[in-house]
């Protein structure tokens, strides 16, 4: 009975949206269940430093470039003397001290250098800057400064943020290998946001993410992580998906949204109340809303409500006719309708009997061997070394940007899903060329990633999923596809085989044995 909500104590209604719970990572109170359980920072760090073990806590959650987890990092900084880094070491001491979610973390207040007055008047004009801290005037309007005029001030004026900023920012450049160029940009859109909100305390990552408009040369993404490791930043960032739905279901009657926030949720995030679902990854989901977000406007604009009124007729009327988008089309109102009967929000389920269109399958074409061979040889050795992994072992584009400098040894290559594969000798000349250059470029770098940037050198992130394939001018998966054509030609269309070896489904395998020869299925299945 530790919790009311709703009327309803936490035994009575433990599923309820309104329903409060600490975050998973750093054990913040004030979370809920529709953002996993994270609060708006872990989110961020979940998506940007990987998963272990804290050096101080010992929990297994995201570590950031110390070592350290979030609750240990913000602990240290509630203990750390103002304009100073916070002390690590400094948690053994002091303990960890729990705080609530989605709130900035508070600052002690510079100690003033002139002499000690009378404690009334001391303290008296302690609560008139604690006031005057806490109070935050909002704009009027938003006017767009002069870039000119803003790059000039920023050159020109004081900076209040430096004795909090610009000891992190010369870690950073130190730990990573920031170049002077680099630097200079952080400390430069770092005097910009100050001249932006002088009076801000605190900053949030859309005022940053805005600088681009006033400065194309902004490092925005180093200056969110020099932000967040002095505790001013307020991530307040929305996920891409999440604006696509907004921008998709904003016009539909609220009761219809409503039903639709429930299944988006459930989707992204998945739901451990039964009936359970794991959550699906955004592009499919994405892709779904494509299919039925024109049908379900159609009938908002014909009056319904809610989709308690959809009846089975109704779905079949307004299903598309071409193959590809009817069959996202059925998938969509498949997984929408049959979450809603879970959580009794409607009687039946419309598309119960109705069958799954064919997507209609592609073809797996061979690329020429030219092609191939231009791309292995290329001057740039990224290139020629991702090329080459993708066309004699098969991997995925995902796969190749998330290998780690400590997933090869003795030249065989260990992937996430527990295989080892041996690289082959091309593989092995063009990786020693790759890994020379590495070293050569960016001799400073913490990135673990094999694979590097300009971008991601300074970070601990894998490069982008366009590396190196848009130089390149070929895909991943065209390479991906001639490779179990090639494999499927040698092993007489053995299907558990190419399961195997290249990690994808039965039916996948099967997928690429029919289009090579309808003949083999005949042939295996006599044998």
């Amino acid at each position: 009975m530790a919790y009311f909500s709703q009327g309803l104590c936490e035994r009575c209604h433990p599923g309820s949206p309104e329903y409060l719970g600490a975050c998973k990572d750093c054990l913040a109170w004030g979370v809920y269940r529709r953002h996993n359980w994270r609060c708006w920072q872990c989110r961020w760090w979940q998506g940007h430093y990987p998963v272990g073990d804290c050096a101080w806590c010992g929990r297994h959650v995201p570590i950031g470039e110390t070592g350290a987890c979030r609750l240990c990092l913000e602990s240290a900084r509630r203990v750390a003397p103002a304009g100073t880094a916070p002390n690590l070491d400094d948690v053994l001491t002091a303990g960890q001290q729990l705080f609530f979610a989605n709130l900035p973390a508070p600052r002690k207040p510079k100690q003033p250098k002139q002499l000690l007055r009378a404690s009334r008047i001391i303290l008296d004009a302690e609560a008139a800057a604690a006031a005057a801290a806490a109070y935050e005037q909002p704009a009027l309007f938003d006017v767009d400064p002069d870039p000119e005029v803003l790059r000039r001030l920023a050159a020109e004026q004081a900076r209040d943020w430096t004795y909090r900023t610009d000891t992190i920012v010369f870690e950073h450049a130190e730990r990573f290998g920031w170049s002077k160029r680099q630097t200079n940009q952080v400390r430069r859109s770092l005097k910009m946001l100050q001249i932006l909100n002088p009076a801000a305390n605190t900053t949030r990552a859309s005022e940053v993410l805005r600088l681009r408009r006033h400065d194309a040369d902004a490092n925005v993404v180093s200056t969110l992580d020099v932000l967040d490791a002095a505790g001013i930043l307020i991530d307040d960032r929305v996920p891409t998906i999440d604006r696509y739905f907004d921008g998709k279901f904003a016009s539909l009657p609220a009761t219809m949204r409503t039903q639709l926030e429930l299944w988006f949720d459930i989707m992204i995030h998945g739901s451990r109340t039964p009936p359970r679902r794991k959550p699906r990854d955004p592009a499919t989901v994405k892709i779904q809303i494509l299919g039925i977000a024109p049908i379900i406007t159609d009938w908002a604009a014909a009056g319904h409500h809610s989709l308690a009124e959809i009846t089975t007729d109704m779905i079949l009327d307004a299903l598309p006719a071409e193959r590809g988008k009817r069959h996202w089309a059925e998938r969509g109102f498949r997984t929408l309708f049959s979450i809603l009967k879970g959580r009794k929000l409607i009687f039946a389920d419309p598309t119960r009997g109705i069958p799954l269109t064919d997507s209609g399958e592609s073809i797996p074409l061979p690329i020429d061997t030219d092609t191939i061979l231009a791309v292995l040889n290329h001057e740039d050795p990224a290139i020629a070394l991702a090329t080459s992994i993708v066309a004699f072992h098969g991997l995925t584009s995902g796969q190749v940007r998330e290998i780690q400098l400590t997933d090869i040894v003795d030249g065989r290559l260990t992937l996430p899903d527990g295989r080892v594969i041996p690289l082959a000798e091309p593989v092995r000349a063009r990786l020693a060329v790759w890994l020379d250059q590495r070293a050569t470029t960016w001799p400073r770098t913490l990135n673990p990633h094999l694979f590097v940037s300009m971008l991601t050198a300074g970070r601990l992130s894998p490069p982008g999923h366009q590396f190196p394939w848009h130089k390149a001018g070929i895909s991943a998966q065209a390479l991906r596809n001639d490779r179990i054509i090639q494999e499927i030609q040698a092993t007489g269309g053995d299907t558990r085989h190419i399961a195997d070896l290249f990690g994808i489904s039965v039916n996948a395998a099967a997928r690429y044995r029919r289009v090579l020869d309808h003949d083999l299925e005949t042939q295996q299945d006599v044998q």
